[in-house]
């Protein structure tokens, strides 16, 4: 019987309440069945993926597939739809990529796993939800919690954890995070962390070399030692990443009231490092890092506060319809891509004077 979105979300309201969904969801599933996740491309949704594919496999599912999204991460676009039909899925999974009233696959059942705001459920479909909860658990935590029930997992806590240092940093308030800093070490952690996020952040897109570099090696400190293929690929976009931070900390904010915009062109993907630096410095205002060069023909940005609710903000921010999108994620850290004209119009409707808006 298909429940109302509250109801779902009301479900979940603690980790026992999500377990009993989640085994909801997979009861009856036949080890036969095609099972697909699709994930996130940055450290949380790579781990969150990789506990999940391994998961199932140890389960006893035949081939649990993994599909991680283009540079637009949203699970929602046609090119990205495409990535999941083409494996033909009879149980879908999404992973720290929100959730939408808008089915992502018409007519496969899907369970979404995250922790992000949710924007509502297809009907029919599962949400499993954690952004209520206190404190907020980042999604590879929770799928590692939820997984416990198929399979022995307890050797990727450290795959878990990773996820937790990328979204809520090494200082997280939970039990994994504390047992696999004196595990493996806070600094294998911190550096493996920064391995699995530097792939997607840099010019040549690839994080399944990151999965691959988690699911080939059995701790960080290997990992982060390694000279495989994968790490090195990882290795290598981290020094370019590093190579356009320096750049583009150079850049200066210009204001409009309490926001402030800081204006690069970089194909890396430093707005979100950029922002949380600025965020730092600048405590009472929204701050905005937009990036030109990232997507071609596109404005990537992030948004983030220390004082203000983001997402509120840029939804309030009403521009003309057309391509692109805006105001997903957390309450104090959002963004999005838009054409060059919907960003200008953005922008204008923010507050900044034309002259302002870098060309």
């Amino acid at each position: 019987m298909t429940q109302k979105l509250e109801t779902r979300t009301d479900l979940t309201h603690n980790l026992a309440a999500a377990c009993t969904v989640f085994a909801q969801f997979v009861r009856g599933i036949s080890t036969a069945s095609k099972l697909v996740a699709l994930h996130d491309s940055d450290a949380d949704g790579v781990t969150a993926g990789v506990v999940w594919q391994q998961a199932f496999q140890r389960a006893g599912f035949v081939a649990p597939t993994r599909v991680i999204p283009d540079r637009e991460r949203n699970a929602w676009t046609h090119s990205n739809r495409d990535r999941v039909k083409a494996e033909h899925p009879d149980r879908l999974f999404v992973l720290d990529l929100g959730s939408q009233t808008e089915p992502v696959l018409a007519g496969v059942p899907t369970c979404f796993i995250d922790h992000h705001h949710p924007e509502g459920v297809p009907p029919g479909d599962t949400l499993i939800s954690a952004y209520t909860w206190d404190p907020v658990p980042n999604t590879s935590l929770l799928v590692w919690d939820l997984c416990q029930a198929i399979a022995d997992i307890s050797d990727l806590d450290w795959v878990a954890a990773i996820g937790i240092v990328s979204d809520l940093g090494d200082r997280a308030p939970f039990e994994l995070l504390s047992t696999a800093k004196r595990k493996y070490t806070a600094k294998y952690l911190k550096e493996a962390t920064v391995l699995i996020n530097a792939i997607r952040r840099a010019s040549h897109y690839n994080p399944e070399a990151a999965a691959q570099a988690l699911l080939t090696h059995s701790n960080p400190k290997e990992l982060v030692n390694s000279t495989s293929d994968a790490v090195q690929q990882l290795q290598s976009a981290r020094a370019e990443v590093k190579a356009a931070m320096e750049v583009g900390r150079k850049a200066a904010p210009v204001f409009a009231g309490d926001v402030a915009l800081i204006q690069v062109n970089s194909p890396c993907q430093i707005h979100p490092l950029l922002a949380q630096s600025w965020r730092t410095r600048l405590p009472k205002h929204i701050v905005i890092v937009a990036n030109s060069g990232y997507l071609p023909g596109r404005v990537n940005f992030s948004a983030r506060s220390t004082s203000a609710n983001v997402l509120e903000f840029l939804r309030a921010q009403q521009i003309s319809e057309g391509e692109g999108s805006y105001g997903h994620g957390h309450d104090q850290a959002s963004g999005g891509t838009l054409p060059q004209e919907r960003w200008q119009e953005l922008l204008l409707k923010i507050g900044f004077p034309r002259e302002a808006i870098a060309p």
